[in-house]
């Protein structure tokens, strides 16, 4: 026999109720007051079982306390917004903190009949709570980076808005990762490569063309035809969202057939 005591008949009722949804013929069980009361014949599979009911029922709520202790700064949309990439990281991770919680069960089932569920999270499953802290420090630096990602999206956006175009149309060939930029009369117009003038480059570093970014901030087209010959990525991407409506997308014309035949000889770094 083996007792599970809990704090109260609330948390009591949710693993009862947990229980009866997830019977199991390996082994048996009964509430009695803020406890109950489990019959197994094999420690490895009961420990598996109560290693998922833990992860199940009271690792969102670690979650949230981790999140609520140590990144108490963020505003309340925040830690909603973190809670939920910290989840998608923690799922992602599932084997390797399952096996953490089972072990520890399994070590303590070997040598005592009876567990404080509260107390045996809080002082025995600390590998696991360290793991849970290591994926949402994870999951707040993705958050921060994704901010400020945003942020910056946002200020190329009103700069420009608020400036005069220096072109009409620049085509960009985008091939192998790596872009070339086009002039209206198909002239290759070259990267501003000095970082000194680089000023609206972001911190952030999304791909290998900041240069070309840079460059087209300084021109400021009316239109940018992107002949794209592979599929997109966060490059194309972050220009489809700084530029607007000035993206437009071509990959069938004579730009596009000219690089789709000659892209296995040709240098495309600018």
């Amino acid at each position: 026999m083996f007792s599970l005591f809990l704090d109260n008949l609330k948390e009591t009722d949710m693993i009862y109720s947990y229980l009866l949804n997830h019977k199991s013929n390996d082994f048996t069980f009964d509430k009695k007051n803020d406890s109950i009361i489990f019959s197994f014949s094999s420690t490895s599979t009961f420990s598996d079982f109560l290693a998922d009911l833990i992860i199940d029922l009271f690792e969102e709520n670690l979650i949230r306390e981790i999140l609520e202790k140590h990144y108490c700064y963020f505003s309340y949309e925040e830690q909603l917004s973190i809670l939920k990439e910290s989840l998608n990281i923690v799922n992602d991770n599932s084997n390797s903190k399952h096996d953490l919680v089972y072990f520890s069960i399994y070590d303590y089932l070997s040598s005592e009949s009876s567990m404080i569920l509260s107390g045996f999270i809080r002082f025995r499953l600390k590998d696991y709570i360290e793991v849970l802290e290591y994926l949402i420090d994870l999951s707040v630096n993705s958050f921060i980076v994704n901010r400020e990602y945003d942020r910056f999206i946002d200020l190329l956006k009103d700069y420009i808005a608020s400036s005069d175009s220096n072109a009409d149309i620049v085509h960009l060939v985008y091939l192998k990762k790596e872009s070339v930029l086009l002039d209206e009369h198909k002239n290759t117009i070259p990267f501003d490569d000095n970082i000194l003038d680089a000023k609206y480059l972001s911190d952030i570093s999304f791909s290998s063309n900041d240069f070309c970014l840079n460059t087209l901030l300084n021109l400021l087209p009316k239109k940018i035809l992107i002949h794209s010959l592979e599929e997109s990525d966060v490059f194309l991407e972050t220009l489809t969202k700084i530029f607007g409506d000035r993206i437009l997308f071509c990959n069938s014309c004579d730009i596009c057939d000219f690089y789709k035949i000659h892209s296995s000889s040709l240098n495309v770094e600018n």
